[in-house]
């Protein structure tokens, strides 16, 4: 018989969610949940999270990959990847199907920019769908978090404050990036809908903000000095730009860095 005084961890309220949880351990895990009405708040909530991004977002996992995106030919590119970092562009794949790599050759800017908005998209493509483990370091610890990136990438980044956007920071995560490491921040908004930010080295410069669509998904980019900054989100293009306008604003700061309008619209 179950002990409803012995705490059930939060992972295995996570794995109950995502059906993950050993059998011999759901009627436990139920008991508990049936005498603490607060978790039991929390399983629901999470589950009505998960169910909103599947119906969002799950319809592109069914899409079908192109031939020519194979596992050993993303190893064997030049790039300094590693073969998990491979692995994981070809998952993204999986979840975005064709939709992602269409739009490479549609996009505005060099090369250096279209790989590193192309990398962006597929990293929210394949993140934004995941419920237990989206982000490497929890919002909770931004200021390590801001720090670890910034070193890592080789140049300070910024995790924009979009709270008066109704969106909360869920944390972020290291990726490769097309000169080093890549930095990735993850948001959230009251209905489940996330927006990423994703920041890269690139070759100095300045452009305004330009906006893309590719399928079901939106990117802003804009390149500030030498980084490379991709918003990506659901396709409605005015929030969109409106989540891109308030981190750009934030990320840039002292006006002098740039000759552009602060405010300049995206394309």
């Amino acid at each position: 018989m179950t002990d409803r005084n012995v705490p059930i961890t939060e992972d295995e309220l996570h794995a109950l969610v995502d059906g993950e949880l050993a059998p011999d351990r759901v009627r436990d895990v139920e008991a508990w949940l049936a005498s603490h009405p607060d978790d039991a708040a929390r399983v629901s909530a999470w589950r009505d999270q998960a169910e909103a991004i599947r119906l969002r977002y799950g319809g592109v996992a069914g899409e079908p990959v192109p031939a020519r995106f194979d596992l050993d030919r993303l190893i064997a590119n030049e790039r300094p990847w590693s073969r998990l970092a491979a692995a994981a562009v070809v998952a993204a794949l999986l979840l975005g199907g064709a939709g992602g790599w269409i739009g490479r050759g549609a996009w505005e800017g060099g090369p250096a920019t279209k790989t590193v908005t192309a990398d962006a998209l597929d990293a929210h493509q394949l993140y934004v769908v995941e419920v237990r483990h989206p982000v490497e370091v929890p919002g909770a610890e931004e200021a390590h978090l801001v720090q670890w990136l910034s070193k890592r990438v080789g140049h300070e980044v910024v995790a924009p404050d979009l709270q008066a956007l109704n969106l909360k920071l869920v944390g972020g995560r290291l990726l490769p990036g097309p000169k080093g490491a890549a930095a990735f921040f993850m948001y959230e908004g009251p209905s489940g809908e996330r927006y990423t930010l994703y920041c890269a080295r690139s070759a100095p410069a300045q452009t305004a903000l330009r906006y893309r669509a590719a399928g079901k998904l939106g990117a802003v980019y804009w390149i500030d000095g030498a980084l490379t900054y991709v918003v990506s989100g659901p396709s409605d293009r005015e929030r969109l730009q409106k989540v891109a306008e308030t981190a750009y604003a934030q990320i840039d700061k002292d006006a002098t860095r740039s000759s552009l309008p602060m405010k300049a619209a995206a394309r």
